[in-house]
């Protein structure tokens, strides 16, 4: 038996040297956390939290045809998206099913600037290699670092940097120059907190972590609260929540299918979304608020009052924010509506639970005001 060979990141030594708990995930070894994940939960919920996540793949796609090669396997709508935006969309197989959940914006006028999960990311960079068409050119790029600053007083913290970083919006992005270095930028995170994400070269990435780390009102926040605050956020995490047989429909994704896409029907597994679109999905992911014993987590059976099995929990655990244990799981849709009584089996123990809606906390992204 041999122990798995973790990779690292450009800033393994600076978690380290801060003392992290760390941890394999997603192939790589990672600070899951640094003083305890309710403290750093907390501490993004009130000031400014850093996270490395530089485990995730960044990759350009560029020329003519990058965008229309691009849609063909996402439901977003990329052909209208403005130089300056990114949004959310996810990588769907022939079947409908979600390959991976991703970012993708236009930072500025060469294609595309995209951002996979860790543990997806070989796979969705050899899908994309494999089948892009015509001059759309795919480039990893597996020389820059990835920072995320989340919470309340992130937009000041990086104020201070870079004025300009306040007058974004959410899901604004930008290539700038930062931290006297070539970087991507995005005001955007998957904490459900305001906050930007940073793209920055490996050589560079320890003394922009240290930098940043400098004000007051920063702390580093490991993968653990990362997690609990997700989840408070109702986010699904790729491969627990959501997975390549789940639709954007069973996911409740649909959000992420733009108008103008389902009328064309010309991505991928366009035909199963749209048949759940009009007839309903067999499941259908739901928030649970599980209100006696332990936290349900990912695996735990979910029945209906009677004590009929009728789906599974995907992730669950404490919510310090609210106090209470919370959970995401799926269900038929005729259990899905909210303030439907439900239980959890926890070690084998059924638990009263009832359907609540999603987000469980409020997300806090900053939108610009509207020009009147």
């Amino acid at each position: 038996m041999t122990d798995e060979i973790l990779k690292t990141t450009p800033l393994n030594a600076a978690h380290r040297a801060l003392g992290a708990r760390m941890v394999g995930f997603g192939g790589y070894d990672m600070p899951v956390q640094y003083e305890g994940v309710l403290a750093e939960h907390r501490w993004t919920r009130e000031h400014a939290g850093l996270f490395d996540v530089s485990h995730m793949g960044q990759c350009r796609i560029s020329g003519e045809d990058a965008v229309a090669q691009f849609e063909r396997f996402v439901p977003g709508d990329y052909a209208i998206l403005k130089a300056g935006r990114q949004k959310y969309s996810l990588l769907l197989n022939a079947d409908g099913g979600i390959m991976d959940d991703l970012m993708a914006g236009r930072p500025d006028h060469d294609g595309l600037y995209v951002v996979v999960n860790a543990g997806n990311k070989d796979a969705d960079f050899a899908f994309l290699d494999a089948n892009l068409q015509g001059d759309a050119k795919l480039t990893v790029l597996s020389d820059r670092a990835l920072i995320a600053i989340q919470g309340p007083e992130a937009a000041e913290v990086m104020a201070a940097h870079e004025p300009v970083l306040a007058e974004f919006g959410f899901m604004d992005c930008a290539r700038l120059v930062l931290f006297g270095v070539d970087c991507f930028v995005s005001r955007s995170g998957y904490t459900g907190e305001d906050g930007y994400e940073i793209s920055v070269p490996n050589a560079d990435a320890e003394r922009i972590w240290n930098a940043i780390l400098q004000d007051a009102r920063v702390k580093p926040i490991g993968l653990g609260a990362r997690d609990s605050l997700r989840l408070e956020a109702g986010l699904p995490l790729h491969g627990h929540d959501i997975d390549a047989t789940t639709s954007p429909v069973e996911g409740a994704l649909t959000f992420a299918l733009s108008k103008s896409r389902k009328e064309r029907a010309d991505f991928n597994g366009a035909e199963r979304i749209l048949k759940e679109l009009a007839d309903g999905p067999s499941r259908v992911r739901v928030g649970l608020s599980v209100k006696e014993g332990a936290p349900a987590r990912e695996g735990a059976e979910i029945a209906d009052v009677d004590g009929n099995v009728i789906g599974k929990v995907t992730s669950g655990g404490p919510s310090p924010t609210l106090g209470r244990n919370i959970a995401m799981g799926y269900v038929p849709p005729t259990f899905a509506e909210l303030g439907t009584e439900l239980k959890v089996i926890v070690r084998g123990k059924p638990a009263a639970a009832e359907v609540v809606a999603m987000p469980f906390v409020a997300q806090r992204y900053y939108r610009k005001p509207k020009a009147v």
